[in-house]
């Protein structure tokens, strides 16, 4: 292992791909649509007497009910684009930034809808606070579409509730992955209502073909991108496990071979969800990181056994079917702007990392926090050999939680220790995976550091 405190530093201009590029466009153009989505419903809204009927306490909170509701509405329906899957947005935001997104989004439409079955129930209830529950219940049994809302609600505060992270943290993946789709289920059934009684939907042409576009866009995303697309390729490229090989510290790597792999587009630092059919691994998807490049005749994942599916990946046999979704994930060459590139990872996290460092070229170093035996070692020895990589270890436990980096650095705090390991690292591009809260503070001695953000691209694992 070798340190970079000694070689002479050099300045390489950024230059963006055009892949990076496009990437960017793809954010703008998203973001301006959300804004001017918005901002349509909200002047229809004030048009259509929203504004006006504010001068009265029940019809305003009615006017405000219809407001929050086609915010929530259109919030609801971008949060189920957010969660097809949709390979532009995917390699557009990457991964951990649409979770983040996807996130905030989820939480201000859920907010939104609460705020608009309360203020409709109040207005309707003539502004008197103690008749609003009979009010409810009388909406709820009376009003077109309105038992729909409610089952729709119910499955949306079931997913709101197990996302929270003190409820996420007691599931296991598989229960909370199997809830998180009741989103799908939730919106299908909360929003048709607004359909069939809301005047905002229908009273205008253009109104209406508004909304049923977005609502075909979320319904298409959905099963082209969930369903079609992953189906497709499952039959397409017919994969199968090949072999299973312990790597060491509770580690698996699985090897698998199909037809047309390099039809697939799959990129060195990506993931795929993984269903491998066994007798009762067929019904779980698992996100597994690529942890060697990808070529059209095999593909490789490396595990570590975390109890829930992943015990089971080390018993797979050879000759065992695989279905798949994706590639997803922007850990890969593409989001690169400079010459320079180093590659951060935590334990299994290095798993991407190492694939990447087989794919990319030029001036690399590899950074890697392990606490007894690195991962990959004898590989990334001979790839430093090739490609002339620099390998930098960060043995030892975690310091502490203060510290992302292990008690093998010595007594320094962990800006000096990574200055000192990567004296241009705020020239490079930084490629960072492990779990959230680690890549948290690699994340902010990076910038310490003086790395700026568009060049800092992370991935987490865990959920």
């Amino acid at each position: 292992m070798t340190t970079l405190a000694d070689r002479p530093t050099h300045h390489a201009l950024p230059r963006a791909t055009p892949a990076a590029v496009r990437d960017g466009r793809v954010r703008t153009a998203a973001e301006a649509l959300l804004v001017v989505a918005l901002t349509l419903v909200t002047f229809w809204w004030a048009t259509g007497g929203g504004l006006s009927d504010l001068g009265a306490w029940d019809s305003g909170l009615t006017s405000l009910g219809r407001l929050t509701g086609l915010l929530a509405s259109v919030l609801l329906l971008v949060q189920v684009l957010l969660m097809a899957r949709v390979p532009l947005l995917e390699q557009a935001f990457g991964q951990d930034r649409l979770a983040v997104i996807h996130r905030l989004v989820g939480f201000t439409s859920f907010t939104g809808m609460v705020a608009h079955v309360g203020l409709i129930t109040w207005g309707y209830a003539a502004g008197d606070l103690l008749a609003t529950p009979g009010e409810l219940w009388d909406l709820t049994l009376t009003y077109p579409g309105m038992l729909l809302a409610a089952a729709g609600t119910a499955c949306l505060v079931l997913v709101v509730v197990t996302s929270v992270r003190a409820a996420r943290s007691r599931l296991r993946y598989e229960s909370w992955h199997l809830l998180h789709l009741y989103a799908y289920l939730g919106v299908g059934l909360a929003l048709p209502h607004q359909l069939w009684t809301g005047q905002e939907f229908l009273a205008s042409t253009a109104r209406t073909v508004f909304w049923w576009t977005l609502w075909a866009l979320a319904a298409g995303s959905v099963l082209v991108w969930r369903v079609g697309l992953p189906l497709t390729r499952s039959l397409r490229h017919r994969l199968v496990v090949t072999s299973v090989v312990p790597e060491g510290d509770g580690c698996v790597s699985v090897y698998l071979t199909g037809h047309h792999l390099a039809a697939l587009g799959a990129e060195a630092g990506q993931f795929l969800q993984w269903r491998f059919l066994t007798r009762r691994g067929w019904t779980r998807a698992h996100p597994y990181s690529l942890s060697a490049a990808p070529d059209d005749r095999s593909l490789r994942i490396t595990v570590k056994d975390l109890g829930d599916g992943t015990a089971e990946v080390p018993g797979l046999h050879p000759g065992t079917r695989v279905l798949i979704e994706g590639p997803y994930g922007r850990l890969t060459a593409r989001a690169r702007t400079t010459d320079r590139v180093a590659l951060i990872g935590a334990g299994v996290g290095i798993t991407p990392l190492r694939a990447l460092a087989e794919a990319l070229h030029g001036d690399v170093v590899v950074l890697h926090r392990f606490r007894t035996e690195p991962l990959f070692a004898a590989e990334f020895t001979l790839l430093a050999r090739e490609r002339h990589l620099d390998l930098v270890a960060l043995p030892g436990r975690r310091r502490g939680r203060d510290s992302w980096l292990g008690a093998g650095v010595g007594p320094v705090d962990d800006l000096t220790a990574l200055r000192a390991r990567v004296p241009d690292i705020a020239e490079r591009d930084v490629y960072v995976c492990g779990p959230a809260p680690w890549t948290e503070q690699v994340h902010r001695t990076l910038r310490a550091a003086g790395t700026p953000a568009d060049r800092i691209h992370t991935e987490t694992f865990g959920w």
